[in-house]
């Protein structure tokens, strides 16, 4: 099996999130705190973050939070 590569960014340099671009993954928004553990967005958004990395994705992505704004337990 071939190993994963994962290419971290930010969208702006004081962000705290690194987007994640893994060319081998056709179609899933990754994103990562730590660059160790990586959600998917659909998948992960906002039930498997802690109350602090919501917060501070909420913060750093108000696209996403409108976005989402219809899943249960999302306040904005």
């Amino acid at each position: 099996m071939s190993k994963q590569i994962f290419n971290f960014c930010k969208n702006d340099p004081t962000d705290t999130i690194f987007w994640v671009d893994a060319p081998q993954i056709i179609g899933e928004f990754l994103f990562s705190f730590d660059k160790n553990k990586i959600y998917n967005l659909f998948a992960d958004y906002p039930h498997n973050l802690t109350t602090e990395e919501k917060v501070i994705f909420d913060r750093e992505n108000p696209y996403w939070v409108e976005f989402f704004k219809d899943r249960k337990g999302v306040i904005i």
